[in-house]
Parts: structure tokens; C-alpha cells; sequence
């Protein structure tokens, strides 16, 4: 390419020189000089086509299970060793190359739902920096199709019930929930993903009829059917996990939260809006939540010992003394806080998981139900009567049933009503009047036995009671986007 650039340039500067004269300045051939010439581009060095010994016996078997099968080339080279090929890769993957036919480009038609149609949800793994060690985290993103209004949760798990907390903190973020889901056909929602044969995983199923919304999935091999929730991934990776780091685990949990008010205060690309804009009209499309959050997972319970102690995966916890002998529900949040509820569904205490097995882990305020000093009465019956107006009666009551020991039985007393809703305490109250029974023994076996916030699991819901839909084409013409905005303006 040099020579040839060399020769025209002489050629054109000097019109008198010959080709010979050219040639031998250059040290090439005066027929070099004349082809270079005549031709209108430089030359091209084209390899020589030659027979390969090896690879012609299987041409066609290569032919066919690339471009008929569809076999990757790694797959496609094991095939012919196995039928006595003895060429080497290089040679194998030059051929490859040159036969190969073109792959036609996927494409897909995009779709838009209608406010609170429906929402989609997915999770990615990460590795970033926490303090001095480079940890793994889930990250999980909830996005409102519609309004494209997204939350981000992160966890160090991805069992099933870390993956149902996330959304279930999503939904509750939202303070409503879309008709249906879009998921993919992960082990915590789809037990068989077959497209003629789809399995719902059963706890799922319960969570969906919890919440109201009907499952909703992806096919095999459609991940863009779910792309609003996957593509703003890659901003995610490139503006917040890259390059960050972390203090601690809120830390991270923090700086999260602020990016995810970032984002729905950024300007989408498509809808031209802001999605926490559009969230304020899509918000009132929303499905309803029910009362209380959904609870299903019988493995989480807990008998409480003597010495008010729980066990879970190698390391004991402490609880609350009133719960000794007791049994208590146990939540793993984010996978690195151990939650521990009452059976009335009441939070009793929350550890931090130990990175340490056989390990103890001990609140010593869990014990002050056994300590001496609880106050004096008049301060407690102060404190007792501003949660429990109208009860001076029960007061009057239980001091003169219990002289010695009053301040001590009304210390167990409003210890106790920390953990049931306030109808239920005073029902117990109105019992204790009934049968003129005052200690705080009668008001926790009330309780215990006739709460009606139970923490019971529900049957499973049958997976025929949903009409469970695929990824179903929507057309939605983007003017009605507009529309939402010449509203909020």
C-alpha cells in the first residue's frame, strides 16, 4: 500500500519520469509501477484459498450444524472430534467464519400498558466494596410500567424470602399494587417454566392472592418483554454501582434510596416525562393493599427457651422475657437482620445476624422484666392511662387486689400490651374486670389464646382460581402520555 502511495504521488509531481525510472527508485518492477497506475485503489492482500486436508471430508457436516442446527462453534468443533477430525482450531474457525450465513436480526414490537395495568420486577447480582471487603448483593428493581416510576431494594440474599420481601417493600413503597406482575420464570415464582405445562410456584401463588394482583411472566427466551425493568439496569451498573463505595451495608442501603429519588425525578426517554410526575395520576389506578403483610412461610417459627432465647442457623438470639416458652415467627430482612414477631404479627426485636456460628447474641433489655427497679406505681399508672384512657377503674382494682406487689404487676402489665393492638389489650382489660382477676399472668394467657390478629398461614391459594396471562401484545399510542402531561401543567 506504501509503494502504491509512493507511485502516485511521484507520478503526479514528476509527469516526466518514467515507469522504469519510478521502478528503480523504489526498487520494484516497471510492470509494478504500471499496475499501480492504472489501478484506482490500493491493493488488498487476499489469502490464498487452499484446500484444508482435514476440513474438506466435513464441509457439509459444518455447513449443517451451523447454519441448519444452529450449533455454536465450540459445540460444532467437539461434534467432528468425535468423528475423527485432526485439525487444529485455528483452521476449523477460519473455515467457520467464511461459511457461516448472516443471523437475522431480532427485533420486537414495543408495547405500553395502561396506568395500573401492570408492573415488572427483576433483581441482578453485584459485587461492590462494604468497609474493607468486596461483598455480593442483590439488587432488586420494581418499575410501574406505565408511569415508569421505579424502587430499588438491595439485599446479600436471593432466597425466596428475600426476593418476596423486596417486592413486598416495593409494593407497599408504591402504597398500591398494579393488576398484574411481569417476573421471570425464577425458582421463587415459577416451579415448571415449560411453555405448555406452567407451574406457579404455590407460595407465590398465596403471595399473589394476598396482594390482589394476578402472576404474570415472561416466556423462555423473552427477556424483552420485560424491558423496562431490565434495561434500566445498565444505568444503574454505569451511575451508581461502578466505581462505589460503600461504609456499611446502610450505608449502601442509603445512598440507594437517594439514586432511586434521582431517577424518578429524571426525565424518561420515551414517556417525556418525569415518572414520579406520572405516578401521581397512575397512583390512583392502583390496587388497594390489604390490612397487614403477607406472612407464609411455615419454617420461620421459633419456640422461645426458659432463658428467652431463639436459634436460628447455628447462633442464638435473644427475646423479650414475656415470650419465654412461647412461640414467635422469625423473618430474615434483606439478609442481614434477623426480625422476630410476636403471634400477633407485632415486631418484638430485630438482631443483626452474627457472621459467627454458635454464637449468642444477647439484648440485655429483653431481661428487664426481672429486674427490681420498674418505677414508680404513680409514674406507671401515668404512663399506663395516656396509651389506655378510662382505665382507672382496672387500676383502682388491680392496687388493691395485689398491695405488695401492684408496681410490679402493672410493670408486666404495660410490658405485655407493647405486643397486641390496642382492642385486643383492652378486651383483656374488660375480662379481668368480668371475673375480677388482676395479674399479669390472666392478662397474657387472654391474650395469647383470644388475639384476633392471628399470625396464622392461610391455605394455599389454588393456582386455578388466576387467569394467569403470558406476555400479552399491548399497542398504546405515546399521545396519551401526552395527555397526562398537559394535565399535570
Amino acid at each position: 500500500m506504501d509503494d502504491w502511495v509512493t507511485i502516485k504521488n511521484l507520478k503526479a509531481k514528476n509527469p516526466s519520469m518514467s515507469n522504469r525510472q519510478i521502478g528503480k527508485l523504489l526498487s520494484v518492477s516497471h510492470h509494478t509501477v504500471k499496475e499501480a497506475l492504472d489501478s484506482q485503489s490500493p491493493p488488498k492482500y487476499e489469502r490464498a484459498e487452499k484446500v484444508n486436508p482435514h476440513i474438506e471430508p466435513f464441509k457439509e457436516v459444518i455447513f449443517q450444524m451451523a447454519n441448519i442446527k444452529k450449533f455454536k462453534g465450540s459445540r460444532i468443533l467437539e461434534e467432528l472430534k468425535s468423528k475423527g477430525y485432526k485439525g487444529g482450531k485455528t483452521s476449523f474457525y477460519f473455515h467457520l467464519k467464511k461459511i457461516k450465513l448472516e443471523q437475522k436480526q431480532k427485533y420486537y414490537t414495543p408495547y405500553e400498558t395502561a396506568p395500573g395495568e401492570q408492573a415488572q420486577f427483576d433483581w441482578s447480582l453485584y459485587t461492590v466494596l462494604i468497609g474493607t471487603e468486596l461483598t455480593k448483593i442483590y439488587l432488586y428493581s420494581y418499575i410501574n410500567s406505565f408511569s415508569r416510576f421505579q424502587i430499588l431494594e438491595v439485599s446479600l440474599s436471593q432466597t425466596q424470602a428475600a426476593v418476596f420481601e423486596a417486592l413486598e417493600n416495593s409494593i407497599m413503597h408504591c402504597g398500591g399494587v398494579c393488576s398484574r406482575v411481569q417476573t421471570d420464570n425464577a425458582k421463587a415464582f415459577v416451579n415448571n417454566a415449560s411453555v405448555n405445562n406452567l407451574q406457579w410456584n404455590e407460595r407465590y401463588v398465596h403471595f399473589c392472592g394476598h396482594y390482589g394482583f394476578s402472576p404474570s411472566r415472561s416466556l423462555p427466551a423473552h427477556p424483552w418483554s420485560k424491558g423496562k425493568v431490565e434495561k434500566p439496569f445498565d444505568y444503574v451498573e454505569t451511575h451508581f454501582i461502578a466505581g462505589a463505595e460503600f461504609e456499611s451495608f446502610e450505608d449502601l442501603q442509603n445512598k440507594l434510596k437517594t439514586f432511586q429519588k434521582r431517577l424518578n425525578g429524571r426525565l424518561h426517554s420515551v414517556t417525556k416525562s418525569l415518572p414520579e410526575e406520572l405516578f401521581e395520576k397512575e397512583k390512583f389506578s392502583l390496587l388497594q393493599l390489604p390490612e397487614h403483610r403477607y406472612i407464609g412461610i411455615k419454617e420461620e417459627v421459633r419456640k422461645v427457651t426458659s432463658d428467652c432465647l431463639i436459634s436460628y442457623s447455628g447462633s442464638r438470639y435473644s427475646v423479650p422475657w414475656m415470650f419465654a416458652g412461647k412461640q414467635v415467627w422469625i423473618r430474615v430482612s434483606k439478609g442481614y437482620l434477623l426480625e422476630v414477631y410476636s403471634q400477633s404479627n407485632k415486631l418484638i426485636t430485630t438482631h443483626r445476624l452474627s457472621l459467627k456460628k454458635s454464637a449468642i447474641v444477647i439484648q440485655q433489655d429483653h431481661y428487664r422484666g426481672n429486674n427490681s427497679d420498674r418505677g414508680n406505681f404513680e409514674r406507671l399508672k401515668i404512663n399506663f392511662l395516656e396509651v389506655f384512657p378510662g382505665s382507672e377503674l382496672f387500676i383502682e382494682k388491680l392496687r388493691a387486689a395485689k398491695r405488695i406487689n401492684s408496681r410490679y404487676q402493672l410493670f408486666q402489665i404495660l410490658e405485655i400490651s407493647k405486643l397486641y393492638r390496642s382492642e385486643d389489650f383492652l378486651e383483656a382489660i374488660n375480662k379481668s374486670l368480668h371475673y375480677n382477676v388482676f395479674n399479669s399472668s390472666f392478662i397474657a394467657g387472654y391474650l395469647e389464646k383470644n388475639h384476633k390478629q392471628k399470625f396464622d398461614l392461610k391455605p394455599l391459594v389454588d393456582n386455578n382460581l388466576f387467569t394467569i396471562t403470558e406476555m400479552i401484545n399491548v399497542k398504546r399510542d405515546m399521545k396519551e402520555y401526552n395527555l397526562f402531561n398537559d394535565e399535570l401543567n
